[in-house]
């Protein structure tokens, strides 16, 4: 048996067990009794117990028929349809005679409609979520009602702009049901044309609230005297300015919202600028949504004083025309949900973050430099970004199979790979095995634009993609332009290959890096398999810097042939170069990937501390479920478990202080703030790295002074500082 992570589990049987319930053919009961007994002790929160052959997948997708939660046909809802629905009067057309009614119903439908859209791009259906009202699927009914029917026409075009996106990004693998319409009425708009009916409806209520400030409209309310053209939402005019104001900043979001996703659509990020002036525009008006809140909750207590509130609109009553069961049959290939509406006030906070994420994505430069494309998705996942916006970015980054829909695969890999100018002409981009080295690129980034649970699964299998282009690349190159020789004698061709392999390896151990530091973030290993994970990291590290160092020489030196320097003066001369900044960095994070390792190893060795125990998996059968997908792609080559405990088995506390890493790494941040002074990001993520080196440094000591006196001394880590390197702290219990 196996816990979620893969942990074998021993069986015994026991004589009992057998006596008690006869074995079939190919079976045999076993007595578990103890390994359930262990199981209490060892498992924490969050992990299972099972079989080889489990499948959590399919335990998901499996049907309970009769079960209501399971079996569509088992809970009939209210109305077997949406004609029974409309006959039943659940969704009126007006929604009430009362005028003051009308207007609180329809701010609670444009409320709810937002908290539904915001569930839907949580991951759950359309058909359950947005599509629950019952207006939107039968929208011609409101067209009496054009305040109504405006906004339900731009929620369905909203829809279909969003599920585009999404579609067209295909990160939506994860949230499978997004994109499924289930015969849903979403088309019928052609074009912009509805939204000049929903600009008329705006600039009436613009009048109608300029009008009911001055006395004069006050008074025609009162005596019912009022023009045709000036006509008020509703009879009390002390309600009026709120009532349209509380409409105003509901339609304005809507609207600027919707032009925001067509600005975005638009090629090449043509549309960017314009986006983040309608993003601005949504920010303001959600805080004007937030600001109405008070006030329509206070209509709310004269108007309904014995409803039971609810937390989808901001006046906290039920609206009228939603039906969440209404479509539950349409979700036929998948089982039906039990949704839970996001409540206004998260649905708010979600459209914030989400234009916040959308604003990040508008106000990148475009770089052709893929490091720093890389480094920019990087970045934006730690911001959490929802499906929306993610497929936003992947649509931005892949159009029509170039970067941006501008730069061609083939010269994005000759810059990242430092090519010379004079080299991106040659005939090798036909190459079949270069070919497939850009379809292996445009992978990746796909890849790094889902969710990073998705993401860590798709890296761990395209390790060997990459492993194996390499071997094709080095095989076709050889047998195109023979033997590599000395780079002096290396002509043009052969110049272009060596760049381009050193670029694959670099590239192939920066995606080792990431899939090993998605790791930390979805919390995958535990306190006593941190040692060999920073020891794994610590090795991958050392390559890629060494790749990277590599492809910087290799780029130093033709800018410096170019300039005309004499062999003799290129920046090969060791007496004035300078180690990258960027190499620099790698070698900090060497030093605190080896130094957490071989502290933890010396604790493990000397205070058995951060030990395997248990019936569970042995720490062999760890490093193998760990690091599967590296070991099969030979990252790198002649690594295995017994190098790992060879490495760490002699590690000692003494030692340690004595060669510290922790120190060696704060002296590579000191010179490297000088050169990162200009770049933000990269002096925040050296602030960080200082605060683990100092506290790593002082545990480190105390551990060393105290640790095998005093039995009571507790040791844990903690990532309070940086998201992968740990913060040894120690107490006394």
């Amino acid at each position: 048996m196996a816990d979620d992570r893969g942990f074998n589990v021993p069986t015994t049987t026991t004589a009992s067990a057998t006596a008690a319930i006869p074995s079939g053919d190919g079976t045999v009961w076993t007595n578990v009794s103890n390994l359930l007994s262990s199981a209490c002790n060892e498992l924490c929160d969050g992990e299972l117990i099972h079989g080889d052959n489990f499948s959590l997948f399919a335990a998901m997708s499996a049907l309970e028929i009769m079960d209501p939660k399971m079996d569509s046909g088992m809970d009939n809802g209210r109305y077997n349809s949406v004609d029974e629905a409309i006959e039943s009067g659940a969704a009126p057309v007006p929604l009430s005679f009362d005028k003051t009614m009308d207007v609180i119903c329809i701010l609670d439908i444009m409320d709810h409609l937002l908290a539904c859209e915001a569930t839907w791009h949580k991951g759950h259906s359309l058909a359950q979520t947005v599509f629950s009202c019952i207006y939107l699927m039968r929208l011609d009914r409101t067209s009496s009602h054009p305040l109504l029917h405006s906004f339900c026409r731009l929620v369905r075009a909203t829809c279909n702009v969003v599920i585009s996106v999404v579609s067209e990004a295909r990160t939506h693998e994860e949230e499978d049901l997004f994109t499924i319409a289930y015969g849903l009425p979403l088309g019928g708009e052609k074009g912009d044309a509805f939204l000049s009916t929903l600009n008329a409806v705006e600039e009436t209520l613009c009048r109608q609230m300029r009008a009911c400030k001055s006395p004069a409209a006050k008074k025609m309310v009162v005596e019912g005297s009022w023009n045709a053209d000036q006509e008020p939402l509703q009879t009390n005019p002390d309600l009026e300015e709120g009532f349209c104001r509380a409409l105003l900043c509901r339609l304005r979001f809507r609207k600027h919202y919707y032009h925001l996703l067509m600005c975005m659509k638009k090629p090449q990020g043509r549309g960017f600028e314009l986006a983040r002036k309608h993003i601005s525009s949504c920010l303001l008006e959600l805080e004007q949504m937030q600001k109405s809140a008070e006030f329509l909750r206070s209509i709310g207590c004269l108007t309904r004083k014995d409803t039971v509130p609810v937390e989808t609109t901001a006046s906290g009553y039920h609206p009228i025309g939603f039906d969440a069961n209404l479509n539950i049959r349409t979700s036929a290939p998948a089982p039906p949900r039990a949704i839970k509406t996001l409540s206004w006030d998260m649905a708010l906070e979600y459209f914030k973050k989400l234009l916040h994420d959308l604003d990040v994505i508008c106000s990148f430069s475009l770089d052709p430099l893929l490091e720093n494309v890389l480094q920019f998705i990087v970045e934006f996942q730690k911001l959490q970004p929802d499906l929306v916006a993610r497929a936003h970015l992947h649509v931005l980054l892949i159009q029509g199979g170039k970067l941006y829909g501008r730069d061609p695969v083939f010269f994005v890999m000759c810059k990242a790979s430092a090519l010379p100018e004079s080299m991106k002409d040659l005939s090798i981009q036909k190459n079949e095995a270069v070919v497939q080295l850009g379809q292996c690129l445009i992978n990746l980034l796909k890849i790094l634009c889902t969710n990073v649970a998705w993401q860590r699964r798709k890296l761990g299998k395209v390790l060997q993609d990459w492993r194996v282009i390499y071997v094709q690349l080095e095989i076709a190159f050889r047998e195109e332009f023979g033997e590599f020789s000395g780079i002096s004698d290396e002509n043009v061709c052969m110049k272009l290959a060596r760049h381009i392999l050193i670029w694959v390896e670099e590239q192939t151990y920066w995606i080792a890096l990431r899939f090993l530091s998605l790791g930390f973030e979805l919390e995958l290993y535990s306190s006593n398999e941190y040692c060999m994970v920073y020891w794994y990291l610590y090795v991958i590290l050392v390559k890629l810097a060494e790749k990277t160092h590599l492809k910087q020489l290799s780029a130093a030196d033709s800018a410096a042939k170019r300039k005309g320097k004499k062999k003799r003066d290129s920046v090969m001369d060791t007496k004035d170069y300078r180690i990258p900044p960027a190499v620099m960095l790698l070698q900090c994070y060497i030093c605190l990937a080896e130094g957490l390792a071989m502290m933890l190893a010396a604790i493990r060795n000397e205070l058995k501390l951060f030990l395997h125990v248990g019936p569970f998996n042995t720490e062999y059968e760890r490093f193998v479920q760990h690091f599967e997908h590296l070991q099969k792609a030979c990252l790198p080559d002649h690594i295995s478990y017994h190098s790992y405990k060879d490495y760490t088995a002699q590690a000692r506390l003494s030692t340690l202080v004595t060669y510290n890493h922790f120190k060696d790494a704060q002296k590579i941040v000191k010179e490297l703030k000088k050169s990162f002074a200009n770049d933000p990001d990269k002096m925040a993520e050296l602030r960080s790295i200082e605060q683990v080196t100092e506290r790593n440094n002082i545990a480190l000591n105390v551990i060393n002074r105290v640790g095998a006196l005093d039995s009571t001394l507790k040791i844990s880590l903690e990532f309070t500082y940086h998201p992968i390197f740990a913060v040894a702290v120690v107490k006394r219990s």
